[in-house]
């Protein structure tokens, strides 16, 4: 007699759910197991707008922050839709402001999986209540301040007189009853001169501090227009911040940096200037496409297998990825290049080669350009070199710098058109407008052909930004369109010049505060300078 067969359930397995803290705004206040659960999860419930940019995948971003009529969704109705794709079998990351036991719903969603059989975890953030005093330069204790109290005001009644000891006082949703609430302290017997600080969307750039007393801080942040979400810290321990606030004084801070490349090509330079307290937003001015005639790059390449070139020099990034496509295509790899002697022009592009496992014989020692690259190349010697052939894959706008001075030192040059560099497609609108008007503090250009291309597909930009360039050359061009050039690199490098622009931004700021007057930002300035 054969066995019943037991019927196979057909229902998805129920998933996993991560309740992830993002802490308070800055992104890079993300916890290393936050980062590993972004990178796997299916789903990505957010309830911030902001918190879609930490998604770097393809998972699927659900808003749960407000409803279509922007009504804040409750926390049952958060817990449904942590639940309903759970069900699905997905692996949901929920991301919650600060920390997800802390101040937040993330108890009552956890206890709605628990009530479902969904399996999950809690991957603590950094708290709000924590992190953006610290930011604002606020500690919340010291050595004669040992005990502080977090208190959620909102729409709570509170026995103000529990708090009339000088301990300090951490205050959260705030905001809106601030002038009740101090004066609710000045009645239960603390000082009308007691510090405040008031701070707003705290860790990221566009925070804002306003320090006060209790007796004028209703005033003081009407005035400030302060606004949710804020922390708010009451206590003699604000006095502190004027030695301590090490965030809002970064000498870029806030500011907004227009970097005329493809978000590639600047992603260190990003991470720089975030350091010095700026954002920078990447606008493309040129296309790299292949050359219009690839026959010259195959002839090229085949010539290298066989041994026709003692060198290859690769005078851009551009270079060493067309030269690599092109053996991906012919199915080499780096072992093509064995007996060849490789040139870089720069550091940037000895690390793109290394990149392929192979190390740059030649970078130059001083000027990372055409021109110091040939002050460092070695004349042809015909018993120390077996073959006076170069191999030089470059732009079709290229200098012809190089081949001539190759030329001169005796060595004959296949200069080939590797790719060919366009003018990129116009930014949008709400960018070009933002150039005009003046509403990007500073631009940094790192060529002269980021001159013309900017200036030629968004306009030129506003008299009131900052003008900074990576050397001579690209100075002088901006200048010939009517651009005044506030900030030149020693050296042209990137970095140096983010490192300059710092100085720049560092001093103008000394300026201001020795002038006694508040420190704004070029595109906060009311008055046209002259070119």
């Amino acid at each position: 007699m054969e066995a019943p067969v037991t019927p196979v359930s057909t229902a998805p397995a129920l998933g996993q759910v991560s309740f992830v803290g993002a802490g308070p705004g800055d992104a890079s206040l993300l916890t290393v197991r936050a980062t590993e659960l972004l990178a796997t999860a299916d789903v990505v419930i957010t309830e911030t707008p902001e918190q879609a940019l930490l998604v770097t995948t393809d998972a699927e971003i659900i808003d749960a922050g407000r409803d279509n009529d922007g009504n804040e969704l409750t926390a049952a109705a958060r817990s449904k839709l942590v639940v309903k794709h759970a069900k699905a079998g997905k692996h949901v990351v929920r991301l919650m402001v600060g920390d997800p036991f802390t101040y937040a719903t993330g108890p009552e969603e956890a206890l709605a999986c628990h009530k479902a059989g969904i399996g999950f975890e809690i991957v603590p953030g950094v708290s709000s209540v924590s992190a953006v005093p610290a930011y604002a330069g606020v500690p919340l204790t010291s050595k004669q301040h040992r005990e502080y109290t977090v208190v959620s005001v909102g729409d709570a009644s509170i026995d103000w007189s529990e708090h009339a000891d000088d301990d300090t006082l951490v205050l959260l949703s705030a905001v809106a009853r601030i002038g009740e609430v101090a004066k609710a302290l000045i009645a239960a017997g603390r000082p009308e001169t007691t510090p405040v600080a008031m701070t707003r969307v705290g860790t990221t750039t566009e925070q804002a501090t306003v320090v006060s007393t209790l007796k004028t801080i209703a005033a003081d942040a009407k005035a400030a227009k302060m606004t949710s979400p804020a922390i708010t810290v009451v206590g003699d321990i604000v006095g502190m911040r004027e030695a301590l606030s090490w965030f809002e004084t970064k000498p870029l801070y806030g500011w907004r940096i227009l970097v005329p490349r493809t978000k590639e090509q600047s992603a260190g330079l990003a991470q720089r200037l975030r350091g010095f307290g700026a954002v920078s937003e990447e606008v493309p001015t040129i296309s790299v496409e292949p050359p219009r005639n690839p026959q010259q790059m195959d002839k090229a390449v085949r010539g290298l297998v066989e041994g026709r070139y003692e060198w290859i020099a690769f005078t851009s990034v551009n270079a060493v990825k067309a030269v690599r496509e092109k053996f991906d295509e012919y199915g080499l790899d780096a072992r093509a290049f064995s007996g060849l002697k490789i040139a870089a022009v720069g550091e940037k592009t000895a690390e793109a080669i290394a990149q392929w496992g192979i190390r740059a014989d030649l970078i130059p020692s001083g000027e990372q350009s055409a021109r110091g690259l040939l002050e460092d190349w070695p004349p042809y010697d015909d018993l120390l070199d077996p073959i006076n052939r170069v191999f030089l894959p470059r732009a079709d706008i290229a200098t012809e710098t190089l081949v001539a001075g190759l030329i001169d030192l005796g060595w004959e040059v296949d200069d080939v058109t590797a790719y060919r560099t366009v003018r990129a497609a116009p930014p949008p609108a709400p960018t070009r407008e933002a150039i005009k008007s003046g509403k990007f503090d500073a631009v940094m250009f790192t060529s002269s052909s980021t001159v013309r291309n900017l200036v030629g597909i968004a306009g030129k930009p506003h008299q009131s930004t900052i003008i900074a360039c990576i050397g001579p050359a690209t100075a002088k061009t901006a200048e010939e369109h009517g651009l005044r050039v506030d900030v030149l690199a020693e050296k042209p490098s990137v970095e140096v010049l983010a490192d300059a622009l710092a100085e720049f931004g560092a001093q103008r700021r000394d300026a201001f505060i020795e002038a006694g007057d508040p420190v704004t930002k070029p595109s906060q300035r009311t008055k046209r300078r002259k070119s």
